[in-house]
């Protein structure tokens, strides 16, 4: 398995996690209940993590894909900046949740107001990782450029519909 294939693997976590979160989050707030607040907490902890993966393995899959047709440096590049960005946030969003799980066990007064930060940090984490999936999506999906033209994504029937040697 190489650092491409990792990548794939991993970076989809903290993508559809944060989007989780969010949901168990509002929910355990709504019904004003810790263990539901504290899921909501564990499941962004381990989106943070698969962040980090997600980081730690981006960079060799950019080396195995920046020179193939279609793909270009200047797209990686895009999609680079923002993810980091938001592993950033998850990171943040990480350490607002662990913080979050020991104020809830020690049902200490501060434990609401972590809630409410961790919605505004999931929130703006959950905008980050609509740009950032847009934007790996766009590397090996040309069909969703907005640059895309009908020669790049080929048409029916023509030899460009046809995959190419490394699209087996």
């Amino acid at each position: 398995m190489n650092d491409a294939h990792l990548h794939l693997v991993v970076n989809h976590f903290p993508i559809v996690g944060t989007i989780l979160g969010l949901g168990i989050l509002i929910t355990g707030i709504i019904l004003k209940n810790n263990s539901v607040k504290n899921t909501a907490y564990a499941v962004f902890i381990v989106a943070a993590i698969f962040a980090a993966f997600s980081i730690g393995t981006g960079e060799g899959a950019e080396e195995m894909v920046e020179d193939l047709p279609n793909i270009g440096k200047r797209i990686i590049h895009k999609h680079e900046e923002i993810a980091e960005k938001l592993a950033i946030v998850l990171y943040l969003l990480g350490a607002i949740s662990l913080l979050g799980i020991i104020l809830n066990i020690k049902n200490h007064a501060k434990a609401k107001f972590i809630s409410f930060a961790a919605v505004i940090v999931a929130a703006i984490g959950v905008y980050l990782t609509t740009l950032v999936g847009i934007s790996g999506g766009k590397i090996r999906h040309t069909e969703i450029r907005e640059d895309s033209t009908d020669s790049e994504k080929g048409t029916a029937g023509s030899k460009e519909s046809e995959p190419k040697e490394y699209d087996r």
